[in-house]
């Protein structure tokens, strides 16, 4: 099935900081800029990063499986390989994980491999991988 990919955009406050971690360390595409945004292609998704004055990153946490999520957060679903190769390449960049990569709802009806960790500016990202790509939105 072929999805139409969506436009997100988000604040940074350093776009050249926002450049090399989209870029560098997670590898995204880069498409369009200026001298204050910059197009990523997120897995055939559209992000654009803007830089703004200030960014005060996530809102708040909501409990998940026992940890605190923030909110508002964006990823993607990645297959378990590249999921594991994104954790190394994070944890190879020096990111800190806000929630380190492990299995959440193990056992349970969608069991999915999930890590969260933050950009330079703050920004929420999460990361998912599906043994059963089926259990996407399994209840």
């Amino acid at each position: 099935m072929t999805r139409p990919p969506f436009h997100l955009a988000i604040p940074v406050d350093d776009i050249e900081a926002a450049r090399r971690f989209y870029g560098e360390v997670l590898r995204f595409g880069r498409g369009r800029s200026a001298e204050h945004w910059t197009d990523w292609d997120v897995h055939g998704h559209q992000v654009v990063t803007h830089q703004v004055a200030s960014h005060p990153g996530p809102a708040g946490t909501n409990p998940v499986d026992g940890k605190a999520v923030p909110v508002p957060h964006f990823g993607v679903v990645l297959p378990v390989p590249e999921f594991t190769a994104l954790a190394e390449r994070v944890r190879g960049a020096g990111v800190e994980f806000v929630i380190e990569p492990y299995v959440r709802f193990a056992g349970e009806p969608g069991e999915q491999h999930t890590m969260f960790f933050l950009d330079p500016a703050g920004n929420a990202l999460e990361f998912k991988a599906f043994a059963d790509p089926e259990q996407l939105f399994a209840v």
